[in-house]
């Protein structure tokens, strides 16, 4: 293994003290739900993920959110103010704090907010209003409610500090408790807790007091502020700017870090995707460490490669880097990159599919990283088999490279076979849409662990069963993907005459094009993923008019909700239509450029004038034939990935994951 070399990244790997604490390098894990406490309690499980990262590279760790209050009951969140949990938090922080790494809490409570749908009567809020998302209405906290959370918040802190843990994080953004206090559009509150800027900071100022009361100087405090909610009347970077300032005033607050969004239509700036730019709040931090002189600030939003986090601490923007996706993604990144190995790095995708997971009440999961929470998970490799095997993967997409070159570093022989000219099937079609480019982290990995490990590679060929009888297999592994069924409401004609492409064939053709067409392009959506909407962004630059038509009654409805808002904003903003509750009427006349499109329910016809273009996004269908061309070819057969059932990116790697390691 290559020799740690901190020099190669000198300011991402140099210390930096925060209160009273040193850290070994800038690295620094931003809170993520992993929902890997059962029954309110630590579990092997969560241990692990977390000494994972802290083993990784990582010199500060801010946890999931921990229920510190008696009120806070939530089962998936790790219950600290109840003493009998105090053996699990200290076997917690021994494994982070042991690896050098120092292992903080973070405090915060939903309030209002609310990511789910249905609104939750057990909500608690600073003012009578409704969350902006989900309507929810909290119960007002009195005077003698803030006094009772704030002295219980103290008391866990002082219990966690008992346990091993360096300190606590106040979460104060992303619409959650602290930041419905300190927004003016979230609290009119006309007692000592709302009104003016003092009076909205004051639970704030109370809770840090407390706090620093119970545990001392030695213990950090670090506080998440809002950076821009994106809400009017509410909290921007002037005002981030004016709270700052006041809270840091007394000297009791160890680093700052400044997030965006808030749970409102705003959500997506919470956790950017890449239909932005990279480090999109970079800027941001920077002008706000400007009036904040002296106080240790930690960058946060998209920040994926090691080179530019580097560039960000060089430049002055800040003095911390927050890492959550990225580290989910891979918890060596600090380690690889340290010794030279940043290609060897599973790259955040930054698809926010772990966020859909803990939102739907999965456990944290990555579509990079088929081994989150695993017990080996650091920079793992893949164990010898016990028998050599001859192995065939018909496709070399996403599933088929996962279990290839985990095959082949298991010591198998193995040749995959491709039908297109280059590795990762219809994942490299996506990286070639708006927002897609972060998906050939996938495949790049794959393809570069394959060649380390000696798979072999046949490109361009459409696999016969001679050759792979040719081979004299001991298994088979189909892996050739799925297409797009043909719409029933469409009439059998138009896909005879080839004049209604499916949405990846049209795609394929369309990015070639660079000169805008006249007329309207109509996509028929019953697919409701990533893939479609970005496909609608393509024809958008493309052509005068795009109508997305949808039999649901929304679109995105498959679409981790931090992403389907942003979706919804950029259709709005790209002008793409969208005509819901319809479906085609086949006896529109396409010849003459009329589109018909009838309500579901009442048959209502609206027509769309002045088509050019019809295509169609559908739900997928493996083709049973080729599965049967290689079923009994070897003693063993394996089909998976969306050859076995069309499914997501997360499915594909793990199905891929899983029999790689099995076989």
């Amino acid at each position: 293994m290559s020799r740690l070399d901190p020099a190669r990244y000198p300011h991402l790997f140099a210390p930096l003290a925060v209160g009273a604490h040193t850290l070994r390098n800038r690295i620094a894990h931003a809170s993520m739900t992993t929902r890997m406490s059962v029954n309110r309690r630590v579990t092997d499980a969560l241990v692990d993920y977390y000494a994972n990262r802290a083993r990784g590279g990582a010199a500060l760790i801010v946890s999931e959110p921990v229920s510190a209050a008696r009120f806070q009951m939530a089962p998936h969140k790790v219950r600290v103010w109840d003493p009998e949990s105090e053996a699990g938090l200290a076997r917690w922080a021994d494994a982070v704090e042991r690896e050098d790494c120092r292992l903080l809490a973070q405090i915060q409570d939903p309030g209002r907010g609310r990511h789910e749908r249905g609104r939750n009567p057990d909500a608690v809020g600073a003012s009578a209003l409704p969350d902006d998302l989900s309507w929810t209405v909290p119960h007002v906290l009195s005077i003698g409610d803030i006094e009772r959370m704030v002295a219980d918040f103290a008391a866990s802190s002082r219990r966690l500090q008992r346990c091993g843990f360096s300190g606590v994080e106040l979460s104060a953004a992303h619409g959650h408790l602290f930041h419905q206090f300190l927004s003016p559009w979230m609290n009119v509150r006309e007692d000592r807790y709302g009104g003016d800027l003092s009076g909205r900071c004051r639970l704030l100022e109370e809770l840090v007091a407390a706090i620093r009361s119970a545990c001392g100087s030695d213990f950090i405090v670090g506080i998440k502020l809002p950076g821009d909610d994106g809400l009017e009347g509410s909290i921007g970077p002037e005002q981030a700017a004016d709270i700052a300032s006041l809270l840091t005033a007394t000297g009791r607050i160890d680093y700052l870090c400044f997030a965006q969004g808030s749970h409102a239509a705003s959500l997506d700036r919470h956790l950017p995707d890449l239909h932005g730019a990279r480090a999109p709040y970079v800027a941001l931090t920077q002008t706000l460490k400007g009036v904040l002189p002296g106080m240790p600030l930690m960058a946060l939003g998209l920040i994926t490669d090691p080179a530019e986090a580097n560039g960000i601490l060089a430049r002055g923007a800040a003095d911390l880097i927050g890492l959550g996706r990225p580290l989910v993604t891979d918890p060596a990144w600090g380690l690889k990159a340290s010794r030279g190995r940043e290609a060897d790095i599973r790259y955040c995708v930054s698809c926010n599919s772990c966020w859909a997971a803990i939102t739907e009440h999965r456990v944290l999961a990555c579509d990079n990283n088929p081994r989150v929470g695993f017990a080996d998970e650091v920079d793992w490799r893949p164990a010898p088999a016990a028998r050599r095997k001859r192995i065939v993967v018909i496709g070399t997409g996403i599933a088929g490279l996962e279990a290839a070159w985990i095959a082949a570093a298991r010591g198998h022989e193995v040749i995959a076979f491709g039908a297109g000219g280059e590795l990762g099937g219809k994942t490299r079609l996506l990286t070639r849409l708006p927002g897609g480019e972060g998906l050939s982290s996938i495949y790049d990995y794959q393809a570069l662990a394959g060649r380390k490990a000696g798979l072999r590679v046949e490109l361009g060929v459409r696999a016969a069963a001679q050759d792979v009888r040719s081979f004299e297999p001991d298994a088979v592994i189909v892996a050739c993907g799925a297409t797009m069924a043909w719409p029933r409401e469409f009439p059998p004609a138009w896909r005879e005459d080839g004049v209604v492409p499916d949405l990846r064939a049209c795609v394929a053709e369309l990015l070639g094009f660079t000169q805008r067409q006249t007329g309207t392009a109509v996509l028929f959506d019953m697919d409701a993923t990533e893939g479609t909407y970005a496909s609608a962004e393509l024809l958008r630059r493309l052509f005068d008019r795009v109508v997305i038509v949808t039999p649901r009654d929304r679109i995105a409805e498959d679409v981790p909700l931090v992403n389907r808002l942003g979706i919804v904003r950029r259709c709005a903003e790209l002008g793409i239509e969208v005509m819901t509750l319809a479906r085609i009427d086949a006896c529109s006349c396409l010849e003459d450029g009329v589109l018909r499109a009838a309500d579901v329910y009442t048959g209502a016809i609206r027509e769309i004038p002045e088509v050019v273009l019809l295509t169609f996004a559908t739900p997928r269908a493996p083709d049973p034939g080729v599965i049967g061309t290689f079923a009994s070819i070897a003693p063993e057969f394996h089909v998976i990935g969306d050859a076995y059932a069309p499914g997501s990116t997360m499915a594909a790697t793990a199905q891929g994951h899983r029999l790689g390691n099995l076989i």
